[in-house]
């Protein structure tokens, strides 16, 4: 069995509101909703903590996992502007850096924003969930290289370490995707699903299918529930 968290540094934790899906859920999906249990359907919720990590990497270790943390390059703020991981969280990203370092968790890319920029703020009525998928098929191949070079400057600049393994946002990933992933040091696919809009056999880059083998969890759970999130992954190893 293998651990992976998603969503570490994304400004979707933030910024993704909608409510959950029921009948008639058009009606109710508006704004004040979004953010109110037992509506909200995601966010907004805040990033893990120096000790909140610090507990989790502990657990992580004395059950001898190594993790696979699925990291967003660049936080994305009100105003579409950027900040790198290591800049908006670094008492988080410099723990990470050393945990990386002594061979005790695993770093992939999350993407440089998880979402679509400009498009990313919660909306007054309605779910912004669809723009909260950085590499849908429909967006132009300069998006997808742009993206990708990008998220992994930002991550292996930081870590001092080639970058191999690609976890694509709400595991949306197309063949242009595929195209810059081709230019990179990415060499696994790890998602529910291949590529959106090919079928083609890939060359150089290995899709691994994370619904068999996988506990995926996001940051939401460790953050929100960290006592039952542990102990449901102890009991997963047993």
């Amino acid at each position: 069995m293998q651990i992976r968290v998603d969503d570490i540094g994304a400004s979707t934790k933030k910024y993704n509101q909608h409510i959950k899906s029921f009948p008639f859920c058009s009606i109710f999906d508006w704004w004040p909703l979004h953010i109110l249990p037992p509506f909200k359907g995601w966010g907004p919720y805040k990033e893990l903590t120096l000790k909140e990590w610090q507990e989790v990497l502990d657990f992580f270790e004395k059950n001898n996992i190594k993790p696979i943390l699925a990291i967003t390059a660049g936080w994305v703020e009100k105003n579409n502007t950027l900040t790198p991981f290591q800049e908006k969280f670094p008492e988080q990203a410099r723990f990470l850096k050393q945990a990386l370092k002594e061979g005790k968790i695993e770093v992939a890319n999350h993407g440089l924003t998880h979402c679509m920029v400009g498009k990313h703020l919660p909306k007054l009525v309605g779910s912004n969930r669809k723009f909260h998928r950085e590499f849908w098929s429909y967006l132009p191949y300069e998006t997808h290289e742009k993206h990708i070079l990008a998220s992994q400057k930002i991550l292996e600049d930081f870590f001092e370490k080639p970058i191999t393994i690609f976890v694509p946002p709400g595991n949306i990933w197309s063949e242009k995707t595929y195209r810059v992933l081709k230019k990179t040091n990415l060499k696994k696919v790890i998602a529910n699903r291949y590529m959106q809009d090919s079928e083609e056999e890939m060359q150089g880059v290995e899709f691994i299918d994370d619904k068999e083998g996988f506990l995926v969890l996001h940051d939401k759970d460790l953050k929100l529930k960290l006592k039952e999130t542990l102990k449901k992954i102890e009991m997963s190893f047993k």
